[in-house]
């Protein structure tokens, strides 16, 4: 399995659609930075956010899962309560190949001021927002900054394409858009 360079990412992103909109380079100019990079892609949060506060007593069940818990935010900076959690999207829609995993990562400038981004694998054709959990694990509050750098996409080319991609089992997040909530 090879992690793939800038040019197959650029190649991709303006060939076939993988990434749109897509940003040939880093930009820095006074934001924590997006675009591409040498071997991924920082990818940008949108201005959607759902923060979840615990107003209504709600229980968070994965297989039972209410909005309740949550504020919903359309603003240009979320900020996140102390020792709590929210979810955004990206600005970009990834469309992922057949012979490709996709791994996010947190970008270290929110990682050093106590916020961890998780993210679960992209997995081979499937495409969509990609749907991001941002925990602040501070006892303060913390803002994170919509249209600007939030993680980084890594690209693994597997040996050859898989038996069966995402796409083909019909996952239940295919095609997502916005900020998508869990399904059972």
């Amino acid at each position: 399995m090879a992690i793939m360079p800038d040019h197959w990412i650029r190649d991709m992103a303006q060939s076939r659609g993988m990434i749109e909109p897509f940003v040939e380079k880093q930009n820095r100019d006074g934001v924590i930075s997006f675009g591409l990079s040498s071997y991924g892609y920082d990818a940008r949060v949108a201005d959607e956010f759902k923060i979840f506060t615990n107003v209504d007593n709600a229980i968070v069940d994965p297989k039972a899962f209410s909005d309740q818990g949550f504020v919903d935010r359309k603003t240009a900076v979320c900020v996140i309560p102390p020792n709590s959690f929210a979810l955004a999207r990206t600005v970009e829609y990834f469309r992922v190949p057949r012979d490709i995993l996709v791994i996010c990562l947190g970008k270290s400038t929110y990682a050093r001021c106590g916020l961890i981004v998780n993210v679960t694998p992209l997995e081979p054709e499937w495409e969509g927002h990609v749907t991001l959990e941002i925990s602040n694990t501070t006892p303060l509050p913390a803002k994170v900054y919509a249209n600007e750098g939030l993680c980084q996409f890594l690209f693994l080319k597997g040996d050859g394409p898989c038996e069966t991609s995402y796409r083909d089992r019909a996952g239940k997040y295919m095609g997502q858009l916005g900020v998508t909530l869990p399904r059972l």
